[in-house]
């Protein structure tokens, strides 16, 4: 499956930059969703908003300045051209994705509760498809054992 160097990253500088890239677009892309799902609860403060909405409100208060942090982190990277190996960056890349992903679930099912399962379940699958995609698309002798 290709070697893997002692910092867990893959040795193809190549795939190094895409994964920056990646988390760039990821990033920006949750931090877009969220400022225009968040907007709602701050232009309308008269009435009173429910539990979901203010999970939603909280998880991307916590999210926000969290991938902005990231974003700029990529820019570092993509211009050193190396990624940083730390488990601050990665516990921080979790808390950002998962209270990103918190936020737009509440706020789904602050709408109405099928749209937050909805999108639960969808995301999921689509999780599963993108692993198995790149599985079969990084490490082609694998899929043809399946």
């Amino acid at each position: 499956m290709g070697d893997a160097p002692q910092d867990g990253f893959p040795n193809d500088p190549a795939l190094r930059q895409e994964w920056v890239r990646q988390h760039n677009l990821v990033y920006a892309g949750l931090i877009a969703i969220g400022t225009i799902m968040v907007q709602p609860f701050l232009s309308d403060l008269s009435t009173s908003v429910d539990p979901a909405g203010k999970v939603c409100v909280l998880s991307f208060a916590v999210a926000i300045p969290l991938l902005a942090a990231l974003v700029m982190l990529s820019w570092q990277e993509t211009f050193r051209r190396r990624i940083v190996d730390s488990r601050v960056v990665g516990v921080t890349r979790w808390v950002a994705q998962l209270s990103a992903l918190g936020g737009v679930i509440s706020g789904f099912w602050h709408i109405w509760w099928g749209a937050g399962v909805a999108v639960l379940v969808s995301g999921a699958l689509a999780l599963c498809v993108f692993s198995t995609g790149y599985v079969r698309v990084e490490w082609p002798e694998s899929a043809e054992a399946d």
